[in-house]
């Protein structure tokens, strides 16, 4: 079913919206949530709040990219989890992982009030972003975005896993750059 159709379907308030849209975008966000949760009954509980969020955001909302603002509910939700998590000290995630891969990166936020700054920031990302080349930006924001092992990115993209660990050094420290020309960092 096309996504246009699914999102009609919310619109109507319709609940076979989301049996079609765990036909289409479940395995898809279960990959997302798995990536980032590395559990698989964490990740399939995460997917269930997905649709929930989803039901409650359409409407108002109309997505573009229905796939997109999957994708979106589905890391948010896994990423709180994952704060609850270590706020008990419990165990590391490819999440964590892939964060503190940015850690020389990206500047330390310590207040709310820094909210301002983080636009700034995630802005100055989004153009760092689209001066890299495709297969770059694919690999940056499989690992970064999606927090997708190494591997499994080299397996994906048919690179082997020493080009895919290349790369992203190599990204990182053009990044770190870019943001230090931007005075970010």
């Amino acid at each position: 079913m096309e996504d246009q159709t699914i999102i009609a379907l919310y619109w109507q308030r319709d609940e076979a919206a989301l049996d079609e849209t765990a036909k289409k975008y479940g395995g898809y966000c279960h990959a997302v949530a798995f990536n980032i949760l590395g559990c698989g009954m964490d990740a399939e509980e995460c997917v269930n709040d997905t649709w929930l969020h989803a039901w409650h955001a359409i409407p108002p909302q109309r997505p573009l990219c229905l796939g997109a603002f999957l994708s979106r509910i589905t890391r948010n939700l896994c990423l709180s989890r994952i704060r609850r998590l270590s706020a008990k000290k419990r165990g590391a995630s490819q999440a964590e992982l892939a964060l503190s891969e940015l850690d020389e990166c990206i500047p330390a936020r310590n207040k709310v009030e820094d909210e301002l700054e983080a636009r700034e920031l995630a802005e100055s990302i989004n153009r760092f972003l689209s001066q890299l080349k495709e297969s770059e930006r694919n690999i940056f924001m499989a690992r970064y975005y999606h927090f997708a092992p190494t591997a499994d990115i080299a397996k994906r993209t048919g690179s082997s896993l020493s080009k895919v660990n290349t790369t992203l050094s190599r990204t990182r420290a053009k990044l770190r750059k870019f943001l230090k020309e931007e005075e970010l960092c």
